[in-house]
């Protein structure tokens, strides 16, 4: 099969290249920087620089994972434009492209996040939950879908991931935390009761492999483990992996003065179930998240490691 992926050098992305190369699949992956793709995602995998460059080669399936970090730094008016453009302009011109090939793929597999469903308090999300937020990040989804969406009319089978946060060894959003839970300043943000959806990375690219291969898969899928968990639990559980005391809580008054509308994002939260997934027969290998900590904190790379 011929998988072309926008993101790919990214932490799903690249983990997607090295299964799929590894399960004989051929892989381009459009990059600004397409000379680094090999380095990034295996010395097998093409990159190119435009959508123009794949040619009137056909294109099996189609995986839209681009997108900036969205909690690295504030929202400023220009990282929203970044951020806007890099998934919802990104995804437009995708969708056009595949308007004006001869021959279309079969599949669109593209990001979203649980975002999508705003800060929904207690409310226990599936697939079938309503939008519920006003906020940036919920708008930026809801556009992100619609543009997705429109490949439907092209005729081609849409699936929409609904992302939670991803564990993983390499990088993301843990990366980020290492550092201060080490030093034994991790701790709560807020009160602590938001709800945080997540995913261990074996599942997520397990996951978008399975709905790759299963015709009848189309619409929304929550990308998370069957049990989220609140931020103080969250807290709690990385802080017993990494034997360090988790008593230096942010106050939400310090998040929304050092971070702005962002802080929106690690205040809020979703209760978010797989159940599509769960009807359509995936397997969770990661439920747990104490167990899905101590597999992600066992791989870390050993340079990674030794510098927190």
């Amino acid at each position: 099969m011929h998988i072309f992926i926008t993101g790919g050098t990214g932490l799903i992305g690249r983990r997607l290249c090295r299964h799929w190369s590894a399960a004989g699949h051929r892989l381009t992956v459009l990059s600004r920087r397409p000379e680094r793709v090999a380095d990034l995602c295996g010395s097998e995998v093409r990159g190119v620089s435009s959508f123009e460059a794949v040619g009137d080669e056909p294109v099996d399936a189609v995986v839209n994972l681009a997108g900036e970090p969205i909690a690295e730094r504030p929202w400023t008016a220009r990282r929203k434009a970044l951020l806007w453009d890099s998934r919802v302009r990104l995804s437009e011109r995708l969708v056009e492209w595949l308007e004006g090939r001869k021959q279309r793929p079969s599949v669109l597999i593209s990001g979203s996040a649980v975002g999508w469903y705003g800060d929904a308090g207690e409310r226990p999300l599936d697939e079938g939950s309503a939008a519920a937020g006003e906020d940036f990040a919920s708008e930026l989804c809801l556009a992100w879908e619609q543009i997705a969406l429109q490949a439907e009319g092209l005729g081609i089978r849409v699936v929409r991931l609904r992302t939670g946060l991803v564990l993983a060894p390499e990088g993301g959003f843990l990366a980020r935390l290492l550092p201060a839970f080490r030093f034994g300043l991790g701790g709560q943000l807020g009160n602590g009761r938001q709800w945080m959806s997540w995913v261990h990375i074996e599942d997520m690219i397990g996951l978008i492999d399975f709905l790759l291969q299963r015709s009848d898969a189309s619409g929304p899928y929550n990308a998370c483990a069957p049990q989220p968990v609140r931020n103080r639990d969250f807290t709690r559980a990385l802080g017993q992996a990494l034997h360090r005391p988790t008593l230096l809580g942010v106050p939400a008054f310090a998040l929304r003065t050092l971070l702005g509308e962002l802080s929106l994002l690690l205040l809020g939260g979703q209760r978010v179930e797989p159940r599509r997934l769960l009807e359509a027969g995936f397997v969770f290998r990661y439920n747990d998240l104490p167990a899905a900590l101590a597999d992600v904190l066992a791989h870390r790379p050993a340079a990674a490691a030794h510098r927190h």
